[in-house]
């Protein structure tokens, strides 16, 4: 049987197969298997004194495997007169029992070490960074330890300002830095203002209608896995665009299951 004359209740079948569920410890221990396995063939870790943290792209793989995908509910500007600081909330939603199951907090500061050259657009990224490893740590933190590592998320390690990391060769961090400096020349103050403009990521209901969408039985898993990766880098437009390609996908697949039938 190729893909194309598979039925409906074959493709829901296999779902159900490789997906894992958190509340079987024997399914969670094969997850932590995987995803150590995943986590180290990626290279998915940073070291901090002699110990390895998984980076967030590898907490969202363990989320992803048992259908717990990140949603940005918010990001808000706290900064100061003499401060850039950008805090950002995430709430874990299941998929596949259509419930919220966790959430995080997280703040980002070019005040920290090595941030002080950051544009306003990368501190706003990393809070939101920050706050899915955060809300994936209060879920899914007893699996990365299974799996093998510090429970703690890499990003969340920059709170920590007394690594050696964080201490050595300033003077080659500033002469890394001073090149971004230099992309807005005093030639275009347009420009300063534009990069300045907030992003209008997409909303929280376009991301439902996204992951509603995504756990129709005829989607495949590696087609939900790449979006769900992404979900938090879309802007308004590309959320309605990859609205559009998700009916249409569905539409023909479910066509062509009638035409076979």
């Amino acid at each position: 049987m190729n893909e194309a004359t598979k039925t409906t209740k074959d493709i829901t079948k296999k779902v159900k197969v490789e997906s894992y569920d958190i509340s079987r410890s024997d399914e969670t221990l094969d997850l932590a298997k995987d995803l150590a396995k995943f986590i180290k063939d990626n290279k998915l870790t940073t070291n901090v004194q002699g110990k390895e943290f998984v980076n967030v792209e590898g907490w969202q793989y363990a989320g992803s495997r048992l259908g717990i995908v990140p949603i940005v509910e918010h990001v808000i500007n706290v900064s100061s007169a003499d401060e850039m600081k950008y805090q950002a909330k995430v709430t874990l939603f299941d998929i596949r029992h259509q419930i919220t199951v966790g959430a995080g907090f997280a703040v980002c500061s070019n005040k920290e070490s090595g941030k002080k050259f950051y544009q306003e657009f990368a501190i706003m990224s990393m809070a939101q960074t920050r706050a899915i490893g955060k809300a994936y740590r209060n879920c899914l933190a007893w699996i990365i330890r299974a799996a093998g590592y510090e429970p703690t998320p890499a990003e969340e390690m920059d709170y920590n300002t007394n690594t050696p990391a964080a201490v050595v060769a300033p003077a080659a961090a500033v002469a890394q830095a001073v090149p971004a400096m230099q992309v807005v020349p005093a030639e275009a103050p347009a420009v300063a203002a534009e990069q300045a403009a907030p992003v209008q990521y997409a909303t929280a209901s376009q991301k439902e209608e996204i992951i509603r969408l995504l756990n129709h039985p005829v989607i495949t898993r590696p087609e939900k896995t790449k979006m769900l990766l992404n979900i938090n880098r879309l802007d308004e437009e590309r959320a309605i665009q990859a609205i559009a390609k998700l009916r249409k996908a569905i539409d023909d697949r479910e066509n062509g299951e009638k035409a076979a039938a």
